[in-house]
């Protein structure tokens, strides 16, 4: 009897190593979500803030123009660093590994977060050079991780399971938006004119880059030639083949010499192999048009432009303005300070708006935990990649004939909030929907997707081609979405959902299933 359950808690736990070095390396990838989202709204739109760094012109109204510019100025060039960091990352990580370096990045990550919380009001301009400064910094830092995380998580996994594994990274991202939002009521509520406004905020960074740092010095192994994990597979392309044995007993929780171990490696070996005999000496030129490369490499980048092209991250980075342009309207200061922390609202406004913005975020941390834990490796990627374009298009389609036909009634700055519409309303509801279809697909899918078809020797680089991708476009829409706001109106959503149907959904019928196949089965 007591071998039976011993057994069954072995199988149980097999993989509890791999869930514990999934959870340490995605600790940069809720930095991800909290510094990408969490800031565009809440720190930037305050009106203390705006006061503080000369936002505000001299008869103390906000000028608007300058306050939409910084505000996409924190956001995007957070990108544009991060769009250099995942570059960088790739012949790096070819070189020194995926555990060290991504140890490197978050140290790296820490130096821009405490960059942020210096600046003071003494010097406007340099307070805000100072911020841009270490957006710069820290995006270097999120966009190198956000390339090597799932490199490095996808390389340790076993097929059973990877899919479920990888795919934590989205529901890392989705907790990382929640936080922001709570870090932001916190703070609305009780922070009143005083640099705590964005020194809380922005140091909170350094929480999860803390977590993540000492996390990945907790990650050893018990063997006598290795101080800690590193992926086998990346051992075993460098001729370390022992240690990459070693290592892969060690997350598996088997014995060195068992047979399902000497399988895998075996796996292994023969693909590193058969890569090398294909490609004697591995450049630039030859890992991006060597033979079966250049479609994986258009897939990765064609993969990250269509999610960022979705319209969730228009929706995300501007929830604010985007649910006062269905009807969710207040007093001035939600217009113009993101919707959220504008000091002239009533307290029971303050909540009303935030608490739509907070139970989103719950609503898609629910939803891509659930899908991550129970959909993804049973239903494949290619299913639920076409499902959420075409519940995405469709809604979105709604929306912007519901705004269309049913425009929310122009209200001045001065008067009090009234009550949404039957139409805002369902506008509202239509956007959670929205939210939900694009975390059981494109939200998660393209970062599993992406880290499964690659060999190994140009894993490295596909990933982070994917991660700037990724950086590069989400660079684009942070900068665009106001301005199409203003010039589209409810023709941006229409836009969106034409993408989600004409590309999207086509794109998601024209790539190939990758479910339950090993990374050395993908050329196969």
């Amino acid at each position: 009897m007591g071998s039976v359950v011993r057994s069954e808690r072995v199988g149980l736990f097999q993989n509890i190593r791999v869930y514990w070095l999934a959870f340490i390396a995605y600790w940069g990838i809720l930095l991800f979500g909290y510094d990408t989202w969490g800031f565009s709204g809440g720190v930037v739109g305050n009106l203390y803030f705006e006061e503080t760094f000369g936002i505000a012109n001299s008869t103390g109204t906000i000028n608007t123009k300058k306050s939409d510019d910084v505000s996409s100025n924190v956001v995007s060039v957070l990108q544009a660093g991060a769009f250099f960091g995942a570059l960088v990352s790739a012949p790096v990580s070819g070189t020194f590994g995926r555990k060290w370096p991504l140890f490197i990045y978050t140290l790296i990550f820490a130096i821009g977060a405490i960059l942020t919380i210096v600046p003071s009001g003494s010097n406007p301009e340099r307070g805000l050079g100072e911020i841009y400064a270490g957006r710069v910094i820290s995006g270097f830092g999120i966009g190198a991780i956000t390339a090597v995380s799932p490199a490095f998580v996808s390389e340790c996994s076993p097929k059973e399971v990877r899919g479920r594994i990888t795919g934590l990274f989205q529901v890392m991202v989705a907790s990382g938006i929640m936080i922001s939002y709570f870090i932001n009521l916190g703070v609305g509520l009780h922070v009143k004119n005083n640099p705590k406004i964005w020194r809380i905020p922005f140091g909170l960074q350094l929480v999860p880059a803390g977590m993540m740092a000492l996390g990945l010095l907790t990650i050893k192994a018990d063997i006598p030639c290795s101080l800690s994990i590193e992926s086998p597979r990346y051992l075993a392309s460098i001729g370390r083949n022992e240690e990459a044995i070693d290592n892969l007993a060690y997350l598996r929780r088997s014995p060195a010499d068992s047979e399902s171990v000497a399988l895998e490696m075996a796996e292994i070996q023969a693909a590193i192999q058969e890569e090398r005999l294909a490609r004697v000496s591995l450049g630039w030129r030859e890992a991006f048009f060597g033979k079966g490369n250049a479609i994986r490499f258009l897939i990765a980048f064609m993969i990250f432009l269509l999610q960022q092209w979705s319209g969730q991250n228009s929706v995300t980075y501007y929830a604010p303005q985007i649910f006062a342009s269905i009807g969710y309207t207040g007093t001035k200061n939600s217009l113009l300070a993101s919707g959220i922390l504008g000091a002239e609202f009533s307290s029971f406004r303050i909540l009303d708006m935030l608490l739509t913005y907070l139970s989103l975020g719950v609503v898609k941390v629910v939803t891509v935990s659930t899908f991550v834990a129970f959909g993804v490796e049973r239903f494949g990627r290619k299913r639920f990649l076409f499902i959420s374009s075409m519940g995405m298009g469709i809604l979105f389609f709604i929306i912007g004939a519901l705004l269309k036909t049913h425009p929310p009634p122009a209200a001045s700055a001065n008067d009090a909030p009234s009550s949404p519409s039957r139409a805002s309303q369902a506008m509202a509801a239509m956007l959670y929907l929205e939210g939900v279809c694009y975390v059981i697909g494109w939200g998660p899918l393209p970062w599993i997707y992406v880290s499964e078809i690659f060999p190994t020797r140009t894993r490295h680089y596909g990933l982070a081609l994917a991660s700037a991708s990724q950086w590069l476009w989400n660079f684009v829409i942070s900068k665009q979405t106001p301005i199409m706001k203003t010039e589209l109106g409810y023709k941006l959503f229409l836009m969106f959902a034409s993408v989600n149907i004409g590309a999207l959904a086509v794109f998601s019928l024209l790539i190939p299933e990758t479910k339950g196949k090993s990374l050395e089965e993908m050329d196969m």
